[in-house]
């Protein structure tokens, strides 16, 4: 059986739940990978209340659509981040904000909810950030020792295994989304994380090929390397445009500014080589949603995400139960 392909709601918590439910069901998805903001998943109510997580799980049954990981991309990030910029603020309650330590306390306590949300709401993955201390370091100037480096990867470590230790404790794995600004950003990074928290078995990946494609770190490369650590699979495109006058650092533009060296694309419009992903997952047995994450800057979202739900259902294939060649002697 083909895998469910769902919509990840970040981009669309503008909207109310059962708005987002009935345009998904619209445009075909098989469900929703809910985002812990807007009104789309409460984790603070999913974790004290079982109520709402079955309202919630009638609410997507009315459209028949169903829900396998939930993702709380922004209070992850807050919990290793300096939290010193007001960027942020808007990640937390009103109550925290322009406090850097109060933001992390209430990132970590929330992350720490979500799994006991997750749990109740009968979800096994829970996608986001983790944040980083040492991102601003990414260029080596002013010079950065290793050992400087290290103490960053030993404070992630500090501060994400009581939270994965809660994850365990309550049967769900936390997905980080490899990305620029977090402890894990490319495949070194990744590999260095996992050393650092031990391969806790509650850490792995929330797979999404855009981030590193217009990196220059090949999507399928990283499956391969992590591929028992793929807890998650976003769908999600990307095209580099470098003309001679912009590089990958953005160049302090808006993401989407066509004057960027890089952009996110609705899917199959840009360069990732989804036809070697999905052969990949196939070869890891990787079951999960595929989800897509739609995002591009330079069309219409609605339009976007239909075509991206046929475009993930066209491009998905069930693995050979035989040997292609195996009737020849018969």
């Amino acid at each position: 059986m083909a895998r469910k392909v769902t919509l990840f709601t970040g981009q669309w918590a503008d909207l109310p739940i059962e708005t987002m439910c009935e345009l998904a069901a619209d445009m075909g998805y098989d469900g929703l990978e809910l985002a812990c903001w807007g009104d789309h998943f409460d984790v603070d109510q999913a974790a004290g209340s079982k109520t709402y997580c079955n309202n919630l799980r009638a609410l997507l049954k009315k459209y028949h659509l169903g829900c396998w990981a939930i993702s709380h991309h922004l209070a992850g990030q807050l919990v290793c981040d300096p939290n010193t910029d007001s960027r942020s603020d808007a990640f937390a309650p009103k109550s925290t904000h322009g406090k850097p330590e109060a933001k992390r306390k209430w990132a970590v306590e929330t992350m720490k909810k979500c799994a006991a949300a997750a749990k109740n709401f009968g979800v096994k993955v829970v996608n986001g950030f983790t944040g980083s201390p040492i991102w601003h370091a990414v260029y080596a100037f002013p010079p950065i020792s290793q050992a400087d480096i290290d103490k960053g990867f030993a404070y992630f470590a500090k501060m994400w295994t009581p939270i994965l230790n809660t994850f365990k404790a309550n049967g769900v794995r936390f997905a980080l989304e490899v990305h620029p600004t977090e402890i894990a950003f490319d495949i070194y990074s990744a590999e260095r994380a996992l050393k650092a928290i031990k391969n806790h078995p509650a850490f792995g990946f929330n797979f999404d090929p855009s981030h590193l494609h217009w990196q220059g770190v090949d999507p399928v490369v990283f499956l391969r390397r992590f591929a028992k650590r793929i807890f998650h699979v976003h769908m999600k495109d990307a095209t580099v445009m470098l003309d001679g006058t912009s590089g990958i650092l953005g160049s302090h533009f808006d993401l989407g500014d066509p004057r960027c060296g890089w952009m996110f694309r609705s899917l199959g419009r840009g360069e990732v080589n989804f036809e070697e992903i999905i052969r990949c997952l196939n070869q890891m047995r990787y079951k999960g949603p595929l989800s897509v994450e739609w995002e591009d800057a330079g069309m219409d979202r609605v339009q976007g995400a239909t075509e991206a739900c046929d475009f993930v259902r066209n491009v998905d294939f069930e693995p050979s139960a035989i040997a292609f060649d195996g009737q020849f002697d018969r």
